[in-house]
């Protein structure tokens, strides 16, 4: 089976087989690869951990095409999913990767955001087919790309509003450079003026054609190309978040919780992830991980960090980056998560269709599904029934402080949400494995097993 993103590049295409990715090099691509294994690049990128690495199958490969094996990366995420630093670490990536090239002769053919995943903090570029032969006095063909894919979302998410990341959501080719001028309004500095409102009047005077055009009237010497490469590191290097406040950004400094109750909590938890031996867990609410890191600890394998507050989730991301381990954060807003887009609509793909936890966990998150999305009991069970085999899930009842903000303001129109209901409502998708009520709390902690689909005669 093809991959439903790999179909717009020549060169080759992705595919699954037994559960095992595949890559198929096209023989127009074949000359470009034997100079990316031959010059020793492949070697030096793979040595770096900038580059997937793979093996070839000459057993599955024909005359003219071969097959090759690439590590499969755990979990597929999207930049409309990545905190800022996620996105700037991509982007660095990519840039030294271009210059990496340039050394060995050759040169990135583009710079799609979406071609970085992530693995223990770390960006990595999962397109062995986006590098081509570099010719002399040739101007980097991909830099438009950067700029819509890269440098214009990190300007916007810097100097105008953290959220707007999510535009790459509507653009899936990328901010469109005169609309992140607009939305500067001025902002941006030298950055913004050479590289963004530049290319926005180079695309305003000669047209789309503009690629065409600097191909034909540029010449850039690859002296000046690096010179330019290492302008744009500076540049997206010296971009950092000014402190901002967010509802949920600094979460447990606010809680209900004693040191008491949050130390039992903590163990509680621990004690029903190591009961459900997950191998993979989906955190739902994760803020900064903390309980996240609670999955690796017994024995998870891969853990991803959900918040919707962007501010947590670059919090959680700077924590893995710095101490490593299988943890991958990601921006999701439950209440409309990422949908399946793109031509067709199935480019980029829904949450379901990139994975399937062993474990979900999703504490001090129903009553806010409940309460502040207005989204019904019956629902939710059935969402999580469909998507994981084990939930641990915190129930928060209306006598909690926590609920009783969220009601200060608005009538309670929620006669429904009632622990009753809830258990009800679980009960019709999940066997009920424990039930603890949190010491020093109104709360109460479930362990829900999903029960058995029955024989379809």
């Amino acid at each position: 089976m093809n991959d439903p993103a790999s179909f717009r590049d020549p060169a080759g295409v992705v595919f699954y087989e037994d559960g095992v990715v595949k890559r198929r090099i096209n023989a127009c691509y074949m000359p470009q690869y034997r100079k990316l294994i031959g010059s020793g690049l492949y070697r030096e990128l793979v040595a770096a951990g900038m580059l997937v690495p793979h093996r070839e199958l000459p057993e599955e490969s024909g005359p003219e095409e071969l097959v090759i094996r690439p590590l499969r990366i755990p979990m597929i995420s999207y930049p409309y999913e990545w905190s800022f630093g996620m996105l700037r670490d991509a982007a660095l990536l990519t840039l030294r990767i271009h210059e990496t090239a340039l050394r060995y002769g050759m040169c990135l053919k583009d710079a799609s955001a979406y071609n970085i995943q992530f693995i223990a903090g770390r960006p990595l570029l999962i397109d062995t087919l986006s590098f081509e032969v570099y010719q002399e006095g040739e101007p980097w063909c991909a830099y438009g790309q950067f700029c819509r894919h890269f440098l214009a979302p990190l300007l916007l998410m810097c100097h105008t509003d953290l959220r707007l990341n999510q535009l790459l959501r509507v653009y899936l080719d990328g901010i469109p450079l005169d609309l992140a001028d607009r939305l500067l309004n001025g902002k941006g500095g030298w950055t913004a003026r050479v590289h963004i409102r530049w290319h926005t009047r180079a695309v305003q005077k000669h047209g789309e054609d503009v690629r065409e055009n600097c191909r034909k009237r540029v010449r850039l010497p690859m002296s000046r190309q690096i010179a330019m490469i290492g302008s744009l590191e500076n540049a997206v290097s010296r971009l950092k978040l000014r402190e901002i406040v967010t509802e949920w950004g600094d979460y447990y400094s606010g809680t209900n919780y004693s040191v008491g109750a949050a130390a039992g909590k903590l163990e509680c938890v621990r004690k029903l992830l190591t009961e459900t031996g997950a191998g993979t867990v989906w955190d739902f609410g994760a803020n900064d991980g903390r309980y996240t890191r609670l999955a690796l600890s017994t024995g998870a394998s891969l853990a991803v960090a959900f918040d919707m507050d962007p501010v947590a989730v670059e919090r959680n991301y700077n924590t893995v980056r710095k101490s490593g381990g299988q943890i991958l954060p990601l921006l999701l807003d439950l209440s409309n998560p990422s949908p399946s887009i793109g031509f067709a609509n199935r480019e980029r793909t829904a949450l379901p269709a990139r994975g399937t936890p062993d474990c979900i966990l999703m504490l001090a998150v129903i009553h806010h599904l409940a309460i502040s999305n207005n989204l019904p009991l019956p629902r939710i069970a059935e969402w999580l029934g469909g998507l994981t085999a084990f939930l641990i899930i915190e129930f928060v009842p209306k006598e909690d402080s926590q609920v009783q903000r969220l009601l200060r303001n608005r009538a309670d129109v929620f006669p429904g949400y009632t622990q009753e209901s809830f258990e009800r409502e679980f009960s019709r998708f999940f066997q009920l494995r424990h039930r603890i009520a949190l010491p020093e709390s109104l709360r109460t902690l479930y362990l829900w097993e999903r029960r058995p689909v029955p024989d379809e005669k």
